[in-house]
């Protein structure tokens, strides 16, 4: 990663969530396990950059809102995890960072998960995706990117979201996103949407990968790779290029989009 940080000039990294195994950070306090499992991992000076965070569930089973804390923000300035949702704009593209775990109905069945400033539910959710609707209006950037931990569209082991197929594919379709990052399936997958412009890009090979493990997707997969990882990403005004490689570097599957020039208005 860090090679290929360096051969593409990377301006900053996402992350899709689930950042600390298995059960979040205990708190502010857990420097220990912030730097054992992050500062001290991603060492190599082209990802010296911003890292910028969403949180998967197994962060909400520990403290969910220490990610956000300053005082973690102070042992590695990397890190930014200003809220669960927020929005980063980066000339002509906007991320649209967004807390996908409070959708998932079952999680709320569970006592482990940490609700502190999110329940209700429904009133959370309803904001969010308020929020949401009128961001992605509101943006006038060339490429819109959407991330969040749970998959929309996924054909490794965990499947499709059903409460984000209901909730939030509705806005990426309305508001013409461009692609969907996310986590949670321990595998690298690009799937395309059957009824939309939308890609479905799974990015979940930062730790432990699930062989062998799918599930049949009712959108079309393009690529699947059931191991481990990452992702790059470059844009243009005309064109995202993107790239899947695994632990070595290697490439395993790249690929393009393009923007077609505004038409000119003739007066």
């Amino acid at each position: 990663m860090g090679v290929i940080g360096e051969k593409l000039a990377a301006d900053f990294v996402i992350s899709t969530g689930d950042n600390f195994y298995n059960d979040g950070l205990a708190g502010d306090n857990d420097t220990a396990f912030f730097m054992a499992s992050f500062t001290d991992i991603y060492t190599a000076s082209s990802i010296q950059k911003p890292w910028y965070i969403v949180l998967g569930n197994h962060d909400y089973t520990g403290d969910a809102l220490a990610q956000q804390s300053p005082a973690i923000r102070e042992v590695d300035s990397r890190w930014t995890s200003v809220n669960k949702s927020f929005i980063v704009e980066a000339d002509i593209v906007d991320f649209f960072l967004v807390d996908t775990s409070p959708f998932v109905l079952k999680y709320w069945n569970e006592s482990k998960f940490d609700w502190r400033n999110v329940a209700p539910r429904d009133t959370y959710i309803a904001t969010l995706l308020q929020d949401l609707d009128d961001a992605l209006a509101a943006s006038n950037a060339t490429w819109k990117v959407v991330v969040g931990h749970h998959p929309v569209s996924s054909g490794c082991e965990h499947g499709n979201t059903t409460e984000l197929r209901e909730h939030l594919l509705p806005l990426l379709k309305a508001h013409g996103v461009d692609m969907y990052l996310n986590g949670h399936d321990h595998c690298l997958q690009r799937i395309t949407s059957i009824d939309s412009p939308v890609e479905f890009v799974t990015s979940g090979g930062g730790s432990k990968a699930w062989a062998g493990k799918f599930k049949a997707t009712s959108d079309k997969m393009e690529f699947l790779y059931d191991g481990q990882g990452f992702l790059s990403m470059e844009l243009t005004a005309a064109e995202a290029r993107l790239a899947f490689y695994d632990v070595s570097g290697a490439v395993l599957h790249s690929w393009g989009l393009t923007k077609s020039a505004p038409a000119s208005i003739i007066s």
